[in-house]
């Protein structure tokens, strides 16, 4: 759980589970919620939800006045950057799985006609 130290303050444990995410805002407050891929009849919750404050900063205006920005809070940032790196991990797995699954259907594929082939040089050969 090293690897994503802001989910697991967050008490995210886990994280092979996560299958997506949400982010809304609501008045000053981003609400971030994790949806988890969970089996049949489990007992465990299928969603959490966390709530990130926004926060004021001030800065400058072209005129020399300022002007206060409301900025998403650095533990969100940093939480969706660790959920993102969980779901593109996923992805490329995915990815490798339906690569080597159309290679072996190839192969497949390959071994039936050559098969096919065989049988037919092995029949002239009887034939004659």
């Amino acid at each position: 759980m090293n690897d994503y130290p802001q989910l697991s303050a967050m008490g995210v444990t886990s994280t092979q589970d996560i299958d997506r995410y949400m982010v809304n805002s609501m008045d000053y407050t981003d609400v971030l919620r994790i949806v988890y891929k969970r089996p049949k009849g489990s007992i465990l919750a299928m969603s959490r939800t966390y709530r990130f404050p926004r926060i004021q900063k001030k800065s400058a205006v072209a005129d020399g006045t300022t002007q206060v920005v409301m900025e998403s809070n650095p533990a969100l940032r940093a939480a969706l950057d660790e959920l993102k790196d969980i779901l593109e991990a996923k992805t490329s797995t995915r990815d490798v799985a339906s690569a080597i699954l159309e290679e072996l259907r190839l192969l497949e594929e390959d071994i039936a006609l050559r098969n096919e082939c065989i049988r037919k040089l092995v029949e002239k050969i009887k034939d004659d």
